[in-house]
């Protein structure tokens, strides 16, 4: 029994020590990984509402906020004016944030989708053959992706966040 105790404790310990990622304690939010190895983004593509190609790499040089989200998700709801006032934040000098609705809408819903939450500073940006996130692997909606500005995703959150938390503003700020 000892023995079995023993290796179960060594197999956890390897698991957590070997994870190529891990969740920031300072911020205290469970659904945000970091990755220790920032990974290198290349060919990323959406469609803004003008049904124009629009190139990640248009943005370089900024921290960049990808969020993917849908009209009908509930927690996109909760998290969009939050996202919109992030946008306007003066503290922030090369913030870039790329709202991505993966829901297949059509332009006229998602306007009133953001007329109906005041949203006014974000533009509007499509995925509807969802190729980007699948390409992203995404598990879920509403997920936020970070990019440094060597165009690297160095930290994403899958679900929920309040971006008018301090910590959370404070932490973004370092790679500002």
């Amino acid at each position: 029994m000892k023995l079995l105790t023993l290796k179960f404790i060594l197999v956890f310990i390897y698991l957590i020590s070997s994870s190529s990622s891990y969740a920031i304690q300072e911020l205290n939010l469970k659904n945000l990984v970091i990755h220790k190895n920032p990974k290198k983004l290349e060919k990323i593509n959406f469609k803004n509402v003008n049904n124009e190609t629009i190139n990640l790499n248009s943005f370089e040089n900024s921290l960049i906020i990808i969020n993917f989200w849908a009209t009908w998700c509930a927690p996109c709801i909760e998290e969009m004016p939050s996202l919109n006032r992030l946008k306007t934040n003066p503290i922030f000098n090369n913030l870039e944030i790329i709202p991505i609705n993966v829901g297949k809408d059509n332009i006229a819903k998602t306007k009133d989708f953001y007329k109906k939450l005041k949203i006014n500073d974000l533009k509007i940006y499509f995925d509807k053959d969802v190729e980007l996130a699948k390409k992203f692997l995404l598990r879920g909606l509403p997920t936020t992706v970070f990019i440094n500005k060597q165009g690297e995703e160095f930290a994403r959150v899958i679900g929920f966040v309040n971006f008018d938390d301090e910590n959370i503003i404070k932490w973004l700020k370092k790679y500002d």
